[in-house]
């Protein structure tokens, strides 16, 4: 009889970790949505082009090598087919090592598709690709065994041990695609026309403001995946009810983070700016993640609201520092992925401040001058950036050959 009911268990762990997995992957439609429609009309191509095939380099590069970087076990992912069932130990039931896989790759793929929107317009394809390859099997894996997998950072110290704490992401995913963003802006440049000779701010608007809402409604829902897949189990009443709290706290978090990016865009601009309140509900989703068990429901509003009214200061101080981000992508997940990670020790005894800032140091430097690093090599080697003319033209005629809306074209 018992071990009938681990064997329920083991199962029940397993699909409610794929069926996570599934909605994490889910969050791909919703960056390709979101980029597309914060995009001009003539670059939406590249742009979905991007996003797609990012996802498929990331799950390649983390099946040959990434994995094993982070976790430990062969290339290829030769010995993972096997049972990870661990009856007696303190949890009575766990997961398919495979299905660890599938869950982790999915969050791979979310760091990677931060990057895609920051670079938007200007970067070339595969310059673009090649940077994918080494992030997705080598600079993310690389942090992500200092943290989710306990390993020491170079051999100096351990993060854990610190009281370092990221329940989800929001340094490890979030800040971490925020840093290899920054890093590909600073080198590729401003889109041409984004600031003045005299320090101007010329806005470029998106063409498809429906498609990002949908795209935030997308990713509003897969982030129930993101965070309550990290329980990591559902077949216990704890586990259950943990579970609960975590989608619970991340809804309000998302409403928090809106009503308060839209509040403050009303007040600073005059107006109820809709890609602020979108980029508002990112921003309460990331910063909620590093710590969606243990807060309240107020709580988890207030701290979603604090990371909405951060995101609105930090686009618009961006700018003024002439950091060209088309999307809001560098403001949404790094700036909030550091708060997010400073909020944990509010509501959580076993995280520490000082950890906090170490941990998320050290994620920062790691990712930021890794990235640099590469993208510097990439520009050596093949250059970043089109041309004036292609990126006048838009990117997708010179890199895709196709247009998104050509029956909307002029005609010829």
């Amino acid at each position: 009889m018992e071990y009938n009911i681990f064997q329920l268990q083991y199962a029940l762990d397993t699909f409610y970790f794929l069926v996570c997995g599934a909605l994490v992957m889910w969050m791909a439609a919703g960056f390709a949505m979101l980029e597309a429609g914060l995009v001009r009309s003539k670059n939406t191509v590249e742009i979905l082009t991007k996003n797609i095939t990012l996802f498929a380099v990331a799950s390649i590069m983390y099946m040959v090598v990434g994995y094993s970087i982070m976790y430990g076990g062969d290339i290829f992912l030769s010995t993972i087919t096997g049972s990870g069932a661990v009856e007696g130990g303190e949890e009575n039931a766990t997961y398919a090592p495979s299905a660890d896989f599938f869950f982790q790759v999915v969050f791979v793929a979310t760091a990677m598709s931060i990057v895609s929107g920051a670079v938007a317009e200007r970067m070339k394809l595969f310059a673009f690709l090649a940077f994918a390859v080494v992030m997705t099997g080598f600079i993310y894996p690389m942090e992500g065994s200092w943290t989710w997998n306990g390993e020491s950072v170079f051999g100096m110290y351990t993060l854990g041990d610190l009281g370092f704490l990221d329940f989800a992401g929001s340094g490890i995913v979030h800040m971490a695609g925020a840093a290899a963003a920054l890093a590909g802006v600073i080198l590729v440049g401003a889109r041409s026309g984004k600031y003045g000779p005299n320090g101007e701010v010329n806005a470029i608007p998106g063409a498809n403001l429906p498609l990002a809402t949908l795209g935030t409604f997308i990713l509003w829902l897969g982030w129930f995946g993101f965070n309550g897949g990290s329980v990591l189990a559902t077949a216990t009443v704890d586990s259950a009810n943990a579970v609960a709290v975590v989608f619970m706290n991340t809804n309000l978090a998302a409403a928090g983070g809106c009503i308060g990016a839209l509040i403050l865009a009303k007040i600073m601009f005059g107006k109820a700016d809709l890609t602020m309140a979108l980029n508002g509900c990112l921003a309460g989703l990331v910063a909620i993640t590093a710590g969606p068990d243990t807060p309240s429901a107020l709580q988890a509003t207030i701290f979603g609201a604090l990371g909405g009214l951060l995101v609105v200061f930090s686009i618009t101080t961006l700018d003024k520092l002439k950091i060209d981000d088309p999307v809001g992508a560098i403001s949404v997940h790094g700036t909030v992925g550091l708060l997010g990670l400073l909020l944990v020790p509010v509501t959580n005894g076993d995280a520490s401040f000082s950890g906090q800032i170490i941990g998320a140091l050290t994620i920062f430097g790691w990712v930021f001058i890794t990235s640099l690093i590469v993208f510097f090599g990439i520009k050596m080697a093949m250059g970043l950036r089109v041309t004036d003319e292609e990126e006048y033209a838009g990117v997708d005629a010179s890199e895709c050959g196709l247009e998104a809306y050509p029956e909307f074209s002029a005609l010829k």
